[in-house]
C-alpha cells in the first residue's frame, strides 16, 4: 500500500497537479459581482451555491446562544482549555514598541500597532473545523485587533454549524456573517452594505477560497495560500511502528493530496510501519481518502543514517516534522526547515493541531523554507520612528547629500542643505552677538 523507497526516489518538491484556470475565471467573475452589486450578489450566490435562502447575513447573538446550548459540555470544556493554552502561547510572542535615545538628542524607535480589522474565513459543511476558529482568531485577539470578523458558509437551512459558532464565541469573534466561498473573500476585501472591508484575511478554504485570496492580495493582506497537509516522521529503531503508522494516517485522512512520509535508517522499522499503515487504514472511517493519499503521496524512505534522514527532511521542508528517535533534543539543531517540530514518542501531531498551544496554521508545500506559522506578528504592523537633533543633522547631513546626489535626487539633497545652511547662519549670528558683547 505504501511504497518503500530510497532517498534518490524521494520527491523533494511537490508539484501542484491541479489546473485551476477554469476555477480562476469563476473566482474573477464572483469578485466582479460582489464589487458591483454588494449584498445583492452575496444573497444570490449563497442561494445558488450553498442552497440557503437567507433574509440576513449577520449571525445574531441569539443564534450563537442557541448553538452554545446544542453542543456537548465536554466539547465546550475542551474548547475553553484549548483556547486558554493557545492564548497563553501567543502572549509570549507579543512585542512592544521601543525607543532608543542617543547622547546627541537623536531618538530612533519602532511603533507596534495592531491591525484595525481582520477577516477570518472558516470552512463549513463537512469541512467544518472549530479548531481553525481558535487558531486564526486568538492570535489576532492577543495582538489587540479590535474587530475580528468571521465568515462561514451556512447550511441549506440557513443555520451555521453549531460547534463553529461555539468556537467563535469562546475565541472572541466580534461579528459573524453567513457567507462562504470566493464571494466571502471578496466581501471581506472590498466591503458590502453588510460586511465592512478588512485589512487582512486569514483562514483555510477550498480552491475557490485560495484563488480568491490570491486575487485580492494587495487590496488586503492575506496569511498564505495553504496547500494540502503534510507530515514527515524521522524514526529510528526506538520508535513504535504502531505510533508512526497512526501519525502518518492522521495527515493522510485530511485529503487525497495530503502527504505522509517516513524517513528512517531502519529497514526493519520500515517494513513494520508499512504493514501497520495498511492494517490501520482499513479501520479508519475516512479510509478511502487516507488510502488514496498514501498511494499517491505517501512513502517510506530508507536512508543510511540519521544525518541523511535530517538532510532529506530539510529538503522537503515539511509542514509537520515528528522526531520519533531516541534522543530528539540532541538532533533538533539539525532541523533547518519545518513548520512545526514534534519531539519524542508522546508528542503526536494532533496534539499540536488542537491543544498544545502553538498555531496549527503552518507553511506547506516546501514554503517552510521562508514562511513561519501564523502568530501575533501577522496581526500587527510596525512603524519606524526617527527624531534627529540639530547636532545629529549637522554631523550626518553632508553624507546624506552625497548619497542623494549619487542617485540623481537633488531635491533630497536640497532638503538637507536648507537646514544645514540655516544652522550655519544661526551659528554665525550667535558668534557675532557674542563677539559684540
Amino acid at each position: 500500500m505504501i511504497s518503500i523507497i530510497k532517498k534518490e526516489q524521494l520527491d523533494t518538491r511537490r508539484k501542484n497537479d491541479q489546473d485551476t484556470e477554469r476555477e480562476r475565471r469563476i473566482v474573477q467573475s464572483i469578485i466582479k459581482q460582489i464589487r458591483q452589486e454588494g449584498d445583492a450578489a452575496l444573497f444570490r450566490l449563497t442561494k445558488e451555491l450553498d442552497k440557503a435562502d437567507l433574509v440576513t447575513l449577520k449571525v445574531s447573538e441569539e443564534e450563537i446562544d442557541e448553538a452554545m446550548g446544542k453542543v456537548e459540555p465536554a466539547f465546550l470544556e475542551a474548547l475553553h482549555e484549548a483556547a486558554r493554552r493557545i492564548s497563553a502561547y501567543h502572549e509570549k510572542q507579543k512585542q512592544n514598541s521601543w525607543f532608543s535615545p542617543e547622547p546627541d538628542g537623536t531618538i530612533l524607535g519602532q511603533l507596534i500597532r495592531p491591525l484595525e480589522r481582520v477577516g477570518v474565513y472558516v470552512p463549513g459543511g463537512k469541512a467544518a473545523y472549530p479548531s481553525s476558529v481558535l487558531m486564526n482568531v486568538l492570535p489576532a485577539k492577543v495582538a489587540g485587533v479590535p474587530e475580528r470578523v468571521m465568515v462561514t458558509p451556512p447550511l441549506p437551512d440557513g443555520t451555521v454549524y453549531a460547534p463553529t459558532l461555539a468556537a467563535a464565541r469562546i475565541a472572541g469573534v466580534t461579528s459573524i456573517y453567513k457567507v462562504g466561498g470566493a464571494q466571502a473573500v471578496a466581501a471581506l476585501a472590498y466591503g458590502t452594505e453588510s460586511i465592512p472591508p478588512v485589512d487582512k484575511i486569514v483562514g483555510p478554504g477550498n480552491v475557490y477560497v485560495a484563488l480568491a485570496k490570491q486575487a485580492v492580495y494587495g487590496q488586503v493582506d492575506i496569511d498564505s495560500i495553504a496547500g494540502p497537509s503534510e507530515i514527515v516522521v524521522i524514526a529510528d529503531d526506538s520508535a513504535n511502528p504502531v505510533y508512526v503508522a497512526a501519525d502518518l494516517l492522521s495527515q493522510a485522512e485530511h485529503d487525497p493530496m495530503a502527504s505522509a512520509v517516513l524517513i528512517t535508517p531502519s529497514p526493519d522499522l520500515a517494513e513494520k510501519v508499512a504493514k501497520e499503515v495498511e492494517l490501520q487504514c482499513n479501520r479508519l472511517e475516512r479510509r478511502e481518502i487516507a488510502a488514496e493519499s498514501i498511494r499517491r503521496h505517501g512513502a517510506i524512505c530508507v536512508v543510511d543514517d540519521l544525518a541523511e534522514a535530517f538532510a532529506a527532511a530539510n529538503q522537503l521542508a515539511p509542514e509537520h516534522l515528528e522526531l520519533a528517535i531516541e534522543e530528539p533534543w540532541q538532533w533538533l539543531g539539525k532541523v533547518k526547515h519545518a513548520g512545526a517540530v514534534f519531539l519524542g514518542n508522546f508528542s503526536p501531531e494532533p496534539i499540536g493541531d488542537y491543544f498544545a498551544g502553538p498555531n496549527n496554521v503552518l507553511p506547506t508545500n516546501g514554503t517552510a523554507r521562508f514562511f513561519s506559522p501564523l502568530g501575533v506578528d501577522q496581526f500587527v504592523k510596525k512603524t519606524s520612528l526617527i527624531s534627529y537633533s540639530r547636532e545629529a543633522l549637522c554631523r550626518d547631513g553632508k553624507k546624506v547629500m552625497t548619497l542623494a546626489r549619487a542617485e540623481g535626487l537633488t531635491a533630497h539633497a536640497a532638503s538637507i542643505r536648507v537646514r544645514l545652511d540655516h544652522a550655519k547662519e544661526g551659528e554665525q549670528k550667535g558668534g557675532s552677538k557674542r563677539a559684540n558683547r
